[in-house]
């Protein structure tokens, strides 16, 4: 390890104490980090100049001596920009302080906009939400479909027709602001993961397209290719099936993505004495081929929770019910016996907030 690479490591380790434990004094800094006061002491005084740490006064308490001096992350100081390009008719953006709370909301509609008419309403809505920040900006995270690699460059999504597109290089160029582009499920599982105590996590967003997000033993997966989580485009069964973006037929997106799912209920007449059974008859297909992608994954890894992110009115119930079934049968009961499957409670925002915790962790080294 080079001295400026323990500079660094040490810096974040100081901002992460303050991150997550609030005010404290340096020395109780440096007690919690293992650093020396000294060193804490430097570092605390170039995070203070650089706007990132505030001195809040002395400690208000009985101890004998000469009162400490508070510090903590300047919580006020920055705030962070989220894009999440997941919906099929609109992409979503939000200006995030750093405590993970909405302070602006946006979006533009995009209707199936694809290639270099998608990246243009992508960078028109980085530009509004900018524009809505009452702070300085530490970064803008965004959360894309398809397999995106570690510099941002999106390789393959084909829902946006894109093919080696450099969308973190060209918002940089743009705005002059630090940058961060992941797949959206990746994106959405760091959200998912600061919710919940496990290391072993498996999160499966469901919305234009189909991906998953994995962290094991509390770090990230993205895979030697890039691709970790891409189940959407595994093909379920040897019975053909719809035809998917990607140009192979059965693909797990084929059967589960909103825009089939949508496009298949709205097809059953509501007058119909069959509707509700016709309704769940689809919804549980769906399940049921979800099922059959995550059982060798559930067993291959022995996780306890499957977490799905998407339109409740569809993967709650029917389709739920028989990805558990599915899921229970096609695993080994004496060892996944525990396994729980259930809904996200971050809602519509688990990519916006899962894009703030991106630009936390490669800005400040904070998660």
């Amino acid at each position: 390890m080079l001295p400026e690479h323990a500079r660094s490591h040490n810096r974040a380790l100081v901002l992460q104490t303050l991150y997550t434990s609030g005010a404290r004094s340096r020395a109780d800094v440096a007690r919690e980090t293992g650093l020396t006061r000294v060193t804490v002491s430097d570092l605390v005084a170039e995070l203070i100049a650089e706007g990132l740490v505030v001195e809040l006064g002395q400690r208000e308490d009985a101890r004998p001596g000469k009162p400490a001096t508070l510090i903590d992350v300047d919580r006020g100081a920055f705030q962070i920009v989220g894009v999440d390009l997941s919906e099929h008719q609109r992409f979503l953006g939000a200006v995030v302080d750093l405590d993970g709370g909405i302070v602006a909301r946006d979006e533009v509609a995009c209707d199936g906009a694809s290639g270099d008419h998608a990246v243009e309403l992508v960078v028109e809505l980085v530009r509004r939400l900018l524009a809505a920040a009452t702070t300085r900006v530490l970064g803008i995270g965004v959360g894309s479909p398809g397999v995106v690699d570690p510099v941002g460059v999106v390789r393959s999504a084909p829902n946006l027709g894109w093919t080696d597109v450099a969308l973190q290089a060209r918002l940089q160029r743009e705005f002059g602001v630090p940058v961060h582009v992941a797949n959206d499920a990746n994106v959405a599982v760091l959200a998912e993961h600061g919710a919940t105590p496990l290391d072993d996590l498996l999160l499966v967003k469901v919305g234009h397209g189909v991906g998953a997000g994995l962290i094991i033993g509390g770090r990230p997966v993205i895979g030697g290719g890039f691709a970790a989580g891409e189940i959407g485009h595994v093909v379920v069964g040897t019975d053909g099936g719809p035809r998917c973006a990607c140009g192979k037929h059965g693909c797990l997106e084929a059967w589960l993505a909103v825009p089939r799912l949508t496009a298949q209920l709205d097809a059953i007449d509501p007058e119909s004495p069959d509707a509700a059974s016709a309704r769940d008859e689809i919804l549980h297909e769906a399940g049921r081929r979800l099922g059959i992608v995550l059982a060798p994954v559930v067993g291959a890894l022995n996780l306890s929770e499957v977490v799905l992110s998407g339109p409740a009115e569809l993967l709650d119930g029917a389709l739920h019910e028989a990805t558990v079934d599915t899921l229970r049968m096609r695993t080994m009961a004496e060892h996944n016996r525990d396994l729980r499957l259930r809904m996200t409670e971050q809602a519509e925002d688990i990519v916006l907030r899962g894009a703030a915790v991106m630009v936390l962790s490669g800005q400040l080294g904070v998660s």
